[in-house]
């Protein structure tokens, strides 16, 4: 990454946009072992673009270690060598930091890698090669997706750092500069999420306009038969260019790889920038409406107790849902942020959001009730409408006692919710897995209820430097309050809490070389209750927050060209589920989380870039009100995880690239007590890239097929620890994606 001896030179666009590599392996082991290969042995041969420098070979320093390459910089962004990742990611309250000065687990995906992965959702970006990802719900109405073994909701994804400003249900990826990953809690550092998000976060940077003029558009196809549009435009206008504006417009609409199913996606976003000299202001305005048929949301939500055999995988294709399945979903959003630099020292900085958002679905869910596939399906008509406010206000700066350096930071959040449900209820009736027969939209039984939240914190953090930023040690802690009241249709309140805790964090940073940083923390999480759900017998009860631990212990290791992360933690939490006995919704349980994750990105070889790693989760239930639970692996959560991905430069035609992924996701029991189960499955993507210009216009081509084999598979429980047994429902199907860019 950084280095003192070599400066950093810009890339062209073109360059960081190159085609992308075949997987050449057949088997997830092969693919495994060239990675260990070209990750650790091939340590030395780390080059640098050859935009960078004539001489690639890296330099050496005085002890024979290979030099840290300096990061590529583009349009202002520092990212590592391919383009594929940034250096530097935002770590809530801490600001923006060096991923080798970061004590915590982070990853920071850049533009690029985003158009070139094609993902419209910001699942399938985060988890198309980090391994401590696992993607829970394919193509559902909600995206879910697991990190560290623990569910993590869209609508606990921040916006420009502010938390409940992000697409409502699923998040598009059209808008985004970069998509950040924090693993682990992180209540000190963003403040409690709306929803409870406990394995990680995640964070939208959304696009600003560069120095240099854009204007691109790019058409997309998807199989079935889905076109799309998408406009991208930026200029910087005044004496010193300190005004900018950049808009983004997607509109796709048509059948998806599932049979049966329509999806159509209207995005706009307008990123409206000012900088001066000592003050910067930003405002982001977005509007996105989506519209899904023949959707399915639940999978198979639960299995009766007599059901001994898991039903056959179909393939992805296969039309799990009602054709009057559907749902409707929008979300408007306004943010403003601004910083101000009172001195060298001491900045002032705020920001505030207004969200709203609304969905109208109809949707089924099922109880596999025997080893024959049949099952007993429940209708509901969900329609949900309401608005966020969330803000923040802060001071930081920076001092010296002496030796010591301190940067430091005061910060107050506030985030308010209102949400009003109109909810139906249909008629059960039965069917079948292999033969399923849903009939005609059911009339339904309304109820209506209304949610009111409101969070507020503040956080004081100091993070204190020795030995020249050798070691750095970050404390803090922030005070939180979490209100809650639930309303009946009439307006009168069925349950109300008043809560607030103290969530501490330390964490120990220590350089042992420009190469080599290691690091440890503690960390608390403060998660929201669960809200009963509507077949519970306290339907619609909040439950009082619950406060979560984790301990972490990593290195990471930037060697040339292919930078590592080794992270070994520890992260507990309570469970709520629905007591079988009282059918009563309450705290019964707790799930602790041990796991060991590698990662590793970068330029292995000029032309060849890699990313994967490998996860191994051991997420045990350590209490439980059946004791046949105790001890054993929660429900949904692979122990093993493994993926690569890998882009190629083709040197006889320059401007082409192949591309590859692979992904293995081990065995995941859909019951608690570990009695059924689902086998490993793996799946394999392949694809080319290729950019050229033509009439002074850069073009770029892409095309992918994503689970090329078409393996069919179920993908777990989106829950975990609740046997909430098949909810993630089928696997995605084979599905073509292309895609033609024209930059001007």
């Amino acid at each position: 990454m950084l280095s003192q001896k070599r400066s950093a030179s810009p890339i062209s666009t073109t360059r960081r946009l190159a085609p992308q590599s075949a997987f050449p392996l057949n088997t997830l082991r092969a693919a495994t072992h060239l990675a260990l290969m070209v990750g650790f042995g091939g340590a030395g041969l780390s080059l640098a673009p050859a935009a960078l420098a004539a001489d690639n070979a890296p330099a050496q320093a005085s002890n024979g270690a290979p030099e840290r390459l300096a990061p590529v910089v583009v349009q202002g962004r520092r990212v590592y060598a391919g383009g594929q990742l940034a250096t530097d990611s935002r770590v809530g309250v801490l600001g923006n930091l060096d991923v080798m000065d970061t004590p915590f687990s982070t990853i920071s995906y850049t533009e690029d890698y985003v158009a070139n992965q094609q993902a419209r959702e910001i699942g399938a970006l985060i988890g198309a090669a980090d391994p401590s990802v696992h993607v829970a719900s394919k193509g559902t109405i909600l995206e879910k997706f697991n990190i560290r073994g623990f569910p993590t909701s869209a609508n606990d994804i921040t916006f420009n750092g502010l938390i409940g400003m992000a697409p409502n249900l699923r998040g598009s990826t059209e808008m985004a500069a970069r998509v950040e990953v924090l693993k682990g809690p992180s209540t000190l550092l963003n403040g409690m999420p709306p929803e409870g998000s406990l394995g990680g976060s995640v964070n939208i940077v959304p696009k600003r306009a560069g120095n240099t003029p854009l204007t691109s558009v790019t058409a997309t196809y998807e199989s079935d038969n889905m076109p799309g549009v998408h406009v991208d435009a930026g200029r910087r206008f005044g004496d010193r260019q300190q005004w900018g504006v950049r808009f983004n417009g997607v509109y796709r609409n048509g059948d998806t790889a599932v049979d049966k199913q329509k999806q159509g996606m209207n995005l706009a976003s307008l990123g409206l920038d000012w900088r001066g000299e000592r003050a910067r202001v930003s405002l982001d305005l977005y509007r996105q409406r989506e519209k899904m048929d023949g959707i399915n949301y639940f999978g198979i939500f639960s299995i009766a107790p007599g059901v001994t055999q898991v039903p056959t995988p179909k393939k992805g294709d296969y039309q799990f849902a009602p054709d009057w399945a559907t749902n409707t979903n929008t979300t408007q959003v306004a943010l403003l942020r601004g910083e101000y630099e009172l001195s060298e020292a001491l900045t002032l900085y705020g920001a505030y959001g207004h969200r709203k958002a609304d969905f109208d679905a109809t949707i089924t869910r099922d109880r596999l009730l025997n080893n024959a596939g049949d099952l007993s399906v429940s209708a509901f008509r969900l329609m949900n409408e309401g608005t966020q406010k969330s803000g923040e206000a802060g001071v930081r700066g920076h001092f010296d006692t002496g030796k010591i350096q301190h940067k430091w930071s005061l910060a107050a959040t506030r985030f308010s919710s209102e949400r009003s449900y109109r909810d139906g209820m249909g008629p059960t009736f039965n069917t079948n897995y292999y033969a399923p027969s849903f009939g005609s939209m059911p009339a339904f039984r309304y109820m209506g209820r209304s949610v009111q939240d409101k969070l507020g914190s503040i956080a004081l953090v100091d993070t204190l430097s020795f030995m020249d930023g050798k070691v750095q040690w970050t404390v803090g802690t922030r005070r939180q309050n979490v209100q809650s009241s639930n309303y009946d249709a009439a307006g009168a309140q069925t349950s109300n809490y008043d809560q607030s805790r103290w969530s501490p964090a330390t964490a120990l940073l220590v350089k042992l070389s420009d190469q080599l940083s290691v690091y440890g923390n503690y960390i608390q999480g403060l998660n929201q209750g669960g809200v009963a759900p509507d077949t519970a017998k306290n339907a619609g009860e909040s439950l009082q927050p619950y406060q979560t631990e984790q301990y972490e212990l990593g290195a990471k290791l930037d060697w040339g060209g292919l930078t590592h992360s080794l992270s070994l933690f520890q992260i507990a939490r309570p469970s709520a589920y629905t007591s079988p006995d009282s059918n009563v919704f309450g705290v019964y349980g707790e799930q602790r989380n041990r796991g060991l994750e590698w990662s590793f990105w970068g330029e292995a070889s000029r032309g060849l870039r890699l990313m994967g790693g490998a996860s191994y989760t051991r997420a045990e239930l350590t209490k439980a009100l059946d004791p046949a639970h105790l001890g054993k692996q929660a429900s949904g959560v692979p122990k093993v995880m493994a993926k690569l991905g890998v882009e190629y430069d083709i040197t006889a035609l320059p401007g082409l690239t192949a591309t590859g992924n692979a992904q293995y996701v081990g065995e995941r029991f859909v019951r608690d007590n570990n009695q059924l189960s689902l086998p490993s499955y793996t799946t394999f993507d392949l694809g080319a890239r290729y950019t050229t210009k033509l009439a002074a216009k850069e073009i770029t081509l892409r095309a992918s097929v994503q689970n090329v084999a078409n393996r069919a598979y179920w993908v777990g429980s989106w829950s975990g620890g609740d046997g909430s047994g098949l909810s993630g429902g089928l696997g995605a199907p084979r599905t073509f994606l292309l895609s033609g860019t024209v930059s001007f």
